[in-house]
């Protein structure tokens, strides 16, 4: 009996473990427990793509250095002819207005009398109470395409170059999502890196304004989406552990990247010859068809499994790990039920209230959609104006440029170590007002405290990268899942025109005054801090799925009261 008894029990103790539901299996728990979270397979892939992410800021951001200002006077007839031969002669303050140190880039005096005279020129000659635009101009160098095209003391239109480069950006995101849903994130990637290579090279070749405007259009249009492709790929193939890490070590190359481009351009200081120098090595990333690996979750997505499989098997034996037959079965029958809850979440949608009807029901969403957008808009304004007006600075323009992109490095890794420690809100508040304190001190600083100034600059600098990192992942967190993803998009859209207009803040300065830009920067980062007081914290909140859920992030719900016994 005691046998049969045993017998039994082992059989009911079976079936109640057959019957225990089968363990979710999603790719985070097979990279986490069985291939490894960052092995020899996800430092190799990240090395690939630090290469496009080097390359990507070469593309991004070389106007800044090819549409610099150079300096420029009047051509005086009355004393050199039809050609200078010296751009900054004995005689120029007779005959052209004093400007602080130096003097005016774009007026002279009008001539006293008709006659053309040579060799010598007294202040006599000139009518030192009437300026006069000049017809003709004499460059200090012919660095950039301000010398090419004819652009000096057009601001607006040298200026406009940078701002058509960021417009592309617009036109890049909707063309490498579809190439990235239809053929694969490795696809879009190699193919927009090959494309910044050929039409950056195209451009050394470009002769008139309009052709050197569109070729930086067209280029930052197919080519600019490498960088989102290269930080999809490398998050969805590292571990949760180390996913803010790696974003922040890409962010940290994209610098670099900054870096090495103003060495090279110190180097080589002609916009044509440099142009070549940053563009035809790119051509290496023709071999990244083959050699990068493609986003498993694109291979799941499409119903690739056995591509998939194979993949996963390739990092497991790269890393040195096992994987499991079974955890294979289960990522499949997961991706499986994935596609049917997101067709079934499709049909539900077509159900429910457009997003904006649902946002203006929930006046906590609706307030953050109202903020959230001004914080993007701030911190693409001042991160690439600040970028763009270092060259602009006195001093050495390489140099500027260099320590304006260095600080940006620690910035981002004091955001990624603060974050979670202290918290997202005060990170972001702090950074917002010290960045418009260092505004407001460079201001104010005397022009001949060169050293106080640029740290002063730097510091502004460095707190605004950190509002670029943090607000990232801060964005996210204050949105429901549901509809994250186009709430997200919403705001760092309007982050995309704080980035078309920071190229034009210098023609600001020179319209208004010299110091309106960092009065720019330094208002809006004031208003931005402000707004972040109305915004909840989010560190250590679950995120949220609901619209509820969102509302309440940040809400400290009082504890339940319980009345005491009766004695």
């Amino acid at each position: 009996m005691a046998a049969q008894k045993n017998l039994l029990d082992s059989v009911n103790v079976s079936e109640k473990i057959g019957e225990m539901p089968k363990r979710k299996v999603n790719l985070d728990n097979i990279l986490v427990e069985e291939i490894g979270q960052f092995g020899r397979y996800q430092i190799r892939t990240l090395m690939l793509t630090l290469v496009v992410v080097v390359f990507g800021a070469w593309g991004a951001t070389e106007y800044i250095i090819t549409t610099a200002r150079i300096k420029t006077r009047c051509l005086i007839p009355e004393c050199e002819g039809t050609v200078a031969t010296e751009y900054s002669p004995p005689w120029i303050l007779n005959a052209v207005p004093g400007s602080g140190s130096s003097f005016d880039n774009c007026l002279r005096f009008d001539s006293a009398n008709s006659t053309s005279r040579s060799d010598e020129c007294p202040a006599e000659w000139f009518n030192r109470q009437k300026k006069i635009a000049c017809a003709q101009y004499v460059y200090e160098n012919t660095h950039t395409v301000v010398y090419d095209y004819g652009l000096a003391c057009d601001e607006w239109r040298r200026a406009f170059i940078g701002t058509a480069r960021t417009f592309g950006t617009f036109l890049a995101l909707p063309i490498v999502g579809f190439t990235s849903d239809r053929w694969g994130r490795r696809f879009a990637l190699s193919l927009n890196a090959v494309n910044t290579a050929w039409v950056g090279t195209l451009r050394y070749w470009a002769d008139t304004y309009w052709g050197f405007v569109v070729s930086e259009v067209v280029e930052s249009a197919i080519g600019a989406g490498a960088f989102s492709c290269a930080h999809i790929l490398m998050m969805e193939l590292v571990g949760p552990k180390y996913r803010v890490a790696a974003g922040a070590t890409m962010n940290t190359f994209f610098s670099i990247g900054q870096i090495i481009m103003s060495l090279i351009a110190w180097a080589v200081p002609n916009w044509r010859a440099l142009t070549l120098a940053l563009y035809v090595p790119q051509f290496t990333t023709i071999c990244y068809f083959w050699i990068m690996s493609d986003s498993v979750r694109w291979y799941l997505s499409k119903g690739r499994y056995k591509d998939a499989e194979d993949f996963l098997k390739n990092v497991a034996r790269i890393n040195g790990r096992q994987l499991s037959d079974e955890s294979l079965q289960a990522l499949k029958e997961n991706a499986e039920a994935e596609k049917i809850r997101i067709e079934d979440e499709k049909k539900m949608k077509s159900k429910e209230p457009w997003l904006i009807v649902l946002v203006f029901r929930n006046k906590a969403i609706l307030r953050r959609c109202c903020m959230s957008p001004v914080w993007w808009f701030t911190s693409a304004l001042v991160y690439y104006g600040m970028s763009v007006n270092a060259v602009n600075m006195s001093g050495n323009r390489y140099l500027n440029y260099m320590a304006v992109a260095s600080v940006d490095i620690p910035g981002y890794w004091v955001a990624v170590l603060l974050m979670s420690r202290i918290g997202r809100r005060p990170v972001l508040i702090a950074a917002y007002w010290i960045c418009a304190a260092c505004q407001l001190g460079y201001i104010f600083l005397p022009t001949n405290m060169y050293g106080l100034s640029l740290v002063m600059y730097l510091i502004g600098k460095l707190t605004i990268a950190i509002v670029m990192m943090s607000l990232y992942i801060y964005t996210s967190e204050i949105y429901p899942t549901k509809y994250r993803h186009s709430l997200f998009s919403f705001s760092a859209m309007t982050g995309r025109i704080g980035a078309m207009t920071a190229p034009l803040t210098p023609v600001f300065g020179v319209a208004l005054f010299d110091n309106f830009p960092s009065l720019l920067f330094c208002g809006f980062a004031l208003l931005s801090g402000a707004l972040l007081f109305l915004a909840p914290e989010t560190l250590g909140t679950k995120l949220p799925d609901t619209m509820e859920e969102a509302a309440m992030v940040g809400v400290k719900r009082p504890e339940c009261a319980v009345r005491p016994d009766k004695q």
